[in-house]
């Protein structure tokens, strides 16, 4: 049954209306003293921010000196704090621009956001920030994210790290859902309480500011030299060269200052080298000894001489071919092969194979494919520097596969398949068979060849052999028909097995299969 609403008379719509207008106005109702006190926590905010910003600019004058000092340490650290000048004076003007649009809003041309006439006007702020056509929220919001992520990026301290991003925070609480930063942040804000927030993100940005330069500061002394013990450290790329390759290492001072100049004498006599790395070109085999010193000029303007000694070992080109299975390769099959060159990384070798294909599977793995029997080999060569050293043939014998051995599947009561290749098979296994398989199963190589045909050999009642050809690979009808007739100790033969291998060729396997049915 259908509920009907009672009608309400227009003296109680009357007095509902009154009541919604009178709930509205007191919403909208801000104390005065209150938007008076918004005044001071801004003025306060300003001359905080003020004091700040003079202090930051402070930092960014010991920049600039040390960028006088020592070019090649500050640097990478001047370019980034220039960076965050260049974001914080971004967000600055943004604010202050916003502070200015609000206030305009609010109070007309003449406005001042310093005493604003109109502090309890909502509609001013709900224009500037959160106009559909040109609302400055979203960009305000977004501009605090990037900021935010740079300062956190650069300042190194967790603690100071987390104080930035909690600062400059743009989530939203989770009782106010369903509303993005910017409609929570200035939804219902009266234009004395937004200029008042602009002021406060202009205090958190110039916080996150000072917490940065004061890291980027510290990174320039992080790498300062200030200990009065060195030692020359010869650090070889290898101790062990290919004769006619090149002997490279690193000679370098511990805990040296790398933008300080040293230079390095061998033999007595002085050399260039780049980037702390010296090379030579090697000649003989055997063993060899790089010695010299460093010297550099110390803070006090004396000589630091330090001696250096490094033995290294040169040795004739060597490569590493092996098969992975074998000694020999066979021929037509994907025969697994490993490559490799002490000293040198995977991507640095080439092989290619002559009698034969190629191919690699990943680095430092091949198949080789001989496309007959007799010889193949797989010559190794090295590129290094843009230069090709050959690195020597490597020669294997090509045979031919081995013969499979064939079997008969039979699947037990749990699912396993066995293969039964001779002795005793029960009768239920043998009437159950489909076809015969054969296959390379000697522990190293594990290689299927395909059926082609075979004969099952029986034996009559006068004892003369009765050979049954196969259906292909499958057990014939008429052979099925024999084994269901077979007494228990009857023996059969499997014997003419013809297969092909994966080369494709074609052999008929001398050995044959005896069963005994029990």
């Amino acid at each position: 049954m259908a509920i009907r609403k009672r009608p309400v008379s227009p003296r109680q719509k009357m007095i509902n209306l009154m009541y919604v207008i009178l709930m509205a106005m007191l919403a909208l109702n801000v104390d005065g003293d209150v938007l008076t006190g918004f005044d001071r926590i801004d003025g306060s905010l300003t001359r905080t921010v003020a004091a700040a910003r003079k202090e930051n600019m402070l930092m960014y004058d010991s920049l600039a000196a040390l960028m006088g000092i020592n070019p090649v340490k500050t640097e990478p650290w001047n370019e980034k704090a220039e960076e965050v000048r260049r974001a914080s004076e971004r967000m600055m003007r943004m604010t202050v621009s916003l502070k200015d649009m609000i206030a305009r809003e609010a109070d007309g041309k003449d406005s001042d956001p310093m005493d604003l006439r109109n502090k309890e006007d909502m509609e001013a702020v709900a224009q500037v920030m959160l106009s559909p056509v040109n609302g400055k929220g979203r960009e305000l919001r977004e501009a605090i994210e990037a900021y935010r992520d740079l300062a956190v990026s650069v300042t190194a301290d967790p603690e100071k790290r987390r104080l930035i991003a909690d600062n400059l925070s743009t989530d939203v609480p989770q009782g106010a859902s369903g509303k993005d930063w910017e409609h929570y942040m200035f939804e219902s804000m009266p234009a004395v309480a937004a200029v008042t927030f602009l002021t406060k993100l202009q205090a958190d940005i110039t916080q996150a500011e000072r917490e940065a330069l004061h890291t980027l500061l510290a990174s320039i002394d992080e790498g300062d030299m200030r200990m009065n013990a060195f030692r020359a450290v010869v650090v070889p790329s290898s101790l062990t060269v290919v004769r006619g390759g090149e002997f490279k290492a690193g000679v370098m001072m511990a805990a040296e200052d790398t933008t300080s100049v040293w230079d390095m004498y061998i033999d007595g006599r002085k050399v260039d080298y780049n980037d702390g790395q010296y090379s030579l070109r090697t000649g003989q085999t055997g063993e060899h000894t790089l010695s010299g010193y460093l010297q550099m000029t110390g803070r006090n303007g004396g000589t630091v001489r330090r001696e250096f000694t490094q033995r290294y070992t040169v040795i004739d080109p060597i490569a590493t071919v092996s098969a992975d299975m074998t000694n020999v390769l066979y021929a037509g099959y994907d025969n697994p092969v490993s490559v490799s060159v002490p000293g040198h990384s995977p991507g640095e070798v080439k092989a290619v194979m002559e009698g034969g294909v190629l191919t690699q599977l990943a680095p430092g793995k091949y198949t080789a494919r001989p496309s007959g029997e007799g010889e193949a080999s797989i010559s190794v060569s090295v590129t290094k520097d843009g230069k090709v050293t050959d690195m020597g043939r490597y020669a294997f014998r090509v045979r031919q596969l081995p013969d499979p051995t064939p079997y008969i599947p039979v699947t037990d009561g749990e699912g396993r398949t066995r293969r039964y290749r001779s002795g005793a098979i029960p009768k239920a296994s043998l009437a159950e068979a489909t076809e015969l398989r054969a296959t390379i199963d000697d522990g190293i190589l594990d290689t299927p060849f395909r059926v082609t045909s075979f004969e099952a050999v029986f034996f009559d009642s006068r004892g003369d052999a009765v050979p049954v050809a196969s259906d292909g690979p499958r057990f014939s009808e008429r052979q099925k028909d024999t084994f269901r007739q077979l007494a228990r100790g009857k023996r059969l033969y499997i014997t003419r097995v013809t297969v092909t291998g994966p080369d494709g060729a074609s052999r008929t396997l001398d050995s044959s299969m005896e069963l005994i049915v029990r």
